[in-house]
Parts: structure tokens; C-alpha cells; sequence
């Protein structure tokens, strides 16, 4: 197994307690070979992560656990979405994963992204961080003010064993140039019946970074604003897959943006209405589009390790 450029960690799962090393699904694709630096112990508890789905992940960080867009309910929502779908919450889909969160970020409010938000919430107590319309959609559900807490981007927040840098990004185009389910909530709405009534409501990615620990980038649509990822470096980066070309050089770009972490992780390439099963389901297109991707990555950074994840499955940090 290669080892990525030098103050870079590796990806681990922790099932395995070593580097996974095939091309399969839930594997790491390996990097070129390059020596082995020694690197001091964390400072602090090491974080475990597991994918929800989609943009989804959990993060243990000792005994605090916080949330990336936990989406589980996985609707049925036709191709293209019938924005009439009603939103339902599958609770015991949702039971034993998310854990006891303490924190919730969210990128945007998307159904596949917020729409299990609110119920995570009520149940745990957890904060919920996102952009003002998650804010007003948060009241709209009926959770207190005092658990939500709007964002722009530029924020660094410190919750003891682990920061959270907020960056203000934005939202895929589709092959229009458009924006799936556009807008913002400025007030607050009746409470959202159906899909549609989730918008967009503006996209931030996060940076976590536990105490002495890997810093983690994670994104929830595949789009980006360079200069605001200036100086972030992170060792692992969770990177939303394209779903068309209409982004400039996306992959160059963003992996110039984030100086080539050492891991690169894709999300957002599963069929997010099909099963929570391993392997992943992936549709025909999709997987050509994540094929093209890990290949723009091999190209772009090639002593970057590429992991791709499975659901539910611990990973930590080597």
C-alpha cells in the first residue's frame, strides 16, 4: 500500500485494522509508492467514520458523535423526482444508525440531505448547523431555537475535542445549468409536505478537525468556490461526484483547491433510493460517472489514496 506526500494520513477501516487494497467498492484504490513517514500520536480520541449514504456520515469523536447530512429514509422518488413525493420519515431505518448525536451539519436542504434532520434532532437533543433556510425550516418542524444555529461560511467553531470550519460553497448544475429545486426560505414556512417543498436554500461544506487529529473536508453537492477552499489542506476529503460536465475542470480544480489531500473519499455516486445493503447500488450512469472521476483523480493527484466506502462501515485513521 503507497503512502500519500508527507503530514497526510491514510484512510483506514477499522474492521480490518489495516489498508484495504483492492478496486472493489469499500476498498482503497492505492496511490504510487513513497516513503513511509513517522508521525507523532493524535492528541486526542481518534475519530470513526461511517457512510450513511449519499452525503451522509457519522463521525465518533470519543464519546461525541456528530452528523453530516444523515439522510437514511431513502424515498422512492422516481427519475426524474416527482417533487410531489411525500416526505416520510422511516424511523426504524433510521433507530441504530446516527447514534446520539451532540452536533448536525447540514450542507443544504435538499430532501436527500435534510429531510431526516429534523427527526434526529427531536430525538437527540443535537444542535443543528446549516444556512438560514435550514434555520427557518428547522422552525418549521417544530424544533426550539435554541438547537439551531445559522451559518454563512468563515466560521470556526470549537466544540473541545473537535472543530468545525464552515465554507460557504455551492450547489451542482445540471445539464442545463440549472439548480435542482432552487431557493431559499427567508421566513418561516408551513411545515414541507413534499419534496419539493425542500429547496436548495444555499450550500456550505464543513471542515472537521479533531483535537490533534486528521482535518476531514466534506462536501454535499459537487460544486465549489476555489478561493474559499484556500489554505484548508485537509488529509482527507470527502468529494460529491459529479452528475454532468457543467462545472469547469472540476476535479483539477478542486483537488488544486484543496492542495491534494492525501485521501480522497467519493460520495454521492449511490442510488440513494435503493437499500442501505453493501455493496452499494449504483445506477448504469452513475457508475460511469464515478469511474471518470477516480480516473480525473488518478490523473490530477496520483499519490493520492482513493477510498471507496461502504455503508455503515467504520473507518478511523493510520
Amino acid at each position: 500500500m503507497a503512502t500519500p506526500p508527507l503530514g497526510r494520513r491514510r484512510f483506514l477501516r477499522t474492521t480490518a485494522g489495516a489498508a484495504l487494497a483492492s478496486v472493489a467498492t469499500g476498498a482503497t484504490i492505492p496511490a504510487s509508492a513513497a516513503a513511509t513517514p513517522s508521525r507523532p500520536a493524535p492528541a486526542g480520541p481518534v475519530p470513526t467514520l461511517r457512510w450513511l449514504g449519499t452525503s451522509g456520515w457519522r463521525i465518533d469523536i470519543g464519546e461525541k458523535t456528530v452528523l453530516i447530512d444523515p439522510y437514511l429514509s431513502r424515498l422512492r422518488t422516481g427519475r426524474p423526482a416527482d417533487l410531489d413525493t411525500p416526505l416520510v420519515v422511516d424511523t426504524e431505518r433510521i433507530a441504530d444508525h446516527p447514534g446520539t448525536p451532540q452536533t448536525i451539519l447540514v450542507t443544504h436542504t435538499h430532501w436527500d440531505h435534510f429531510n431526516d434532520v429534523p427527526h434526529i434532532a427531536q430525538r437527540s437533543g443535537a444542535r443543528v448547523f446549516g444556512t438560514l433556510t435550514a434555520y427557518h425550516l428547522g422552525l418549521a418542524y417544530g424544533l426550539p431555537s435554541s438547537q439551531l444555529s445559522s451559518v454563512k461560511g468563515g466560521e470556526v467553531l470549537d466544540f473541545g475535542d473537535y472543530t468545525v470550519e464552515v465554507i460557504a460553497s455551492l450547489h451542482s448544475r445540471n445539464a442545463a445549468y440549472s439548480v435542482a429545486i432552487p431557493g431559499v426560505r427567508m421566513t418561516v414556512p408551513a411545515r414541507p409536505a413534499k419534496i419539493g417543498d425542500l429547496p436548495e436554500g444555499d450550500t456550505l461544506a464543513y471542515q472537521v478537525t479533531p483535537r490533534g487529529g486528521p482535518s476531514v473536508f466534506f462536501m454535499g453537492a459537487s460544486d465549489f468556490v476555489a478561493r474559499n477552499l484556500a489554505g484548508l489542506a485537509p488529509d482527507v476529503a470527502m468529494i460529491a461526484v459529479p452528475a454532468t460536465d457543467a462545472t469547469h475542470a472540476y476535479v483539477p480544480r478542486l483537488l488544486d483547491a484543496l492542495d491534494r489531500p492525501g485521501t480522497v473519499v467519493p460520495v454521492h455516486w449511490d442510488d440513494f433510493e435503493a437499500p442501505l445493503t453493501n455493496p452499494p447500488s449504483i445506477l448504469p450512469g452513475d457508475q460511469k460517472r464515478l469511474d471518470a472521476f477516480v480516473a480525473a483523480v488518478r490523473k490530477v493527484a496520483p499519490r493520492t489514496d482513493i477510498v471507496l466506502p461502504e455503508y455503515l462501515t467504520p473507518y478511523t485513521f493510520g
